[in-house]
């Protein structure tokens, strides 16, 4: 990393810790900063410990999984597709997992699912992920370029979109209903158990990422200025698409699909850190997925009420005007 990075670096990671401790703070129960402190540290009364062990610290590590997964998902596809409005779910697998979600969810009590185990659930989206990325890996294998790829992933989506319409029309109001929470997205379902999957998976799709360094900072020249340099564009485009169908995944799988993180926080990074070398992009981007997931699920606690708001809507509300913002700024998409 470039030493005029590392100033950047060093404010994202206390900017972090000072978001996390405010996520970890706000609850049902109201809980004195001092007294989390004291909690993490085993020192607080039985009932402080207990809540922020397995209640709010679970939740907000999960926010930091989730954030800075979702982050490093949208700036890998970005680059990969040389597409500004890329996101983690242009290769159809949040569209996959809805869809498999849908058919327990709606279709569950023919089928004689128990579809209210949260396990069923994450185990469902997690086939649906697995089935559109080997169908996109398939395709990946024949298509001579990205664009196709993208259009390709973009026509599955929209059928898969269609097949979830059709089982929501014909199925009955609590179930569908069922659905439609799921949908929102939501970080405070996860245990310890569920966070230890979560973060094996965001491990082994990021240290793919880092391993495609090269091959993502000379993508943006093009893949013909990449094969210059001798890179294998083929096997470069498969190993992106599997750290960003491992991470995107595993967070649809136990959160439900979450949108706007990974499509507008590399454009943040893009301002605030103008450079196109994906080895300061990669840890910042992951640094500010994190802290935007984590204040959005703060604000959607509605600190000072007893009401949550669908994370889904707080993520859209704010990252769709920093989009904006950052096209009216800058006049086009820095890439």
């Amino acid at each position: 990393m470039q030493k005029s990075g590392k100033p950047i670096l060093a404010l994202s990671l206390i900017a972090l810790l000072a978001v996390f401790l405010l996520n970890v703070s706000v609850g049902s129960t109201s809980i004195a900063l001092s007294d989390i402190i004291l909690a993490l540290l085993r020192r607080a009364d039985a009932a402080t410990t207990s809540i922020v062990w397995f209640f709010r610290l679970p939740k907000a590590i999960t926010c930091v999984l989730v954030g800075a997964g979702l982050a490093t998902s949208g700036l890998l596809m970005q680059t990969l597709f040389r597409n500004p409005l890329a996101g983690p779910d242009v290769l159809g697998l949040s569209s996959g997992a809805s869809l498999a979600v849908a058919v327990v969810i709606l279709a569950g009590r023919a089928l004689l699912l128990p579809f209210t185990a949260p396990w069923v659930i994450a185990t469902a989206a997690s086939v649906g992920c697995a089935a559109i990325f080997l169908l996109m890996m398939a395709v990946a294998n024949r298509m001579q370029n990205a664009i196709s790829l993208l259009i390709i992933g973009l026509m599955i989506s929209a059928a898969t979109t269609s097949v979830v319409a059709i089982l929501q029309y014909i199925s009955r109001a609590d179930d569908l209903q069922a659905y439609i929470i799921w949908t929102m997205g939501s970080v405070s379902g996860t245990g310890w158990a569920e966070i230890a999957v979560l973060l094996g998976f965001f491990a082994l799709g990021a240290a793919l990422a880092v391993t495609q360094i090269k091959p993502l900072n000379s993508w943006i020249l093009g893949e013909a200025y990449a094969k210059s340099l001798g890179i294998s564009v083929t096997r470069a485009r498969i190993l992106i698409m599997l750290a960003t169908s491992l991470i995107t995944g595993a967070v649809t799988a136990f959160c439900g699909p979450i949108s706007f993180v990974g499509l507008a926080v590399p454009h943040v990074v893009r301002m605030v850190a103008p450079t196109m070398q994906h080895q300061r992009l990669l840890p910042l981007v992951m640094i500010a997925g994190a802290a935007l997931l984590l204040l959005c699920d703060w604000l959607a606690q509605l600190p000072g009420a007893t009401q949550v708001l669908p994370l889904n809507a707080v993520t859209a509300l704010l990252g769709a005007p920093v989009v904006v913002w950052v096209v009216i700024r800058s006049k086009k998409i820095a890439f």
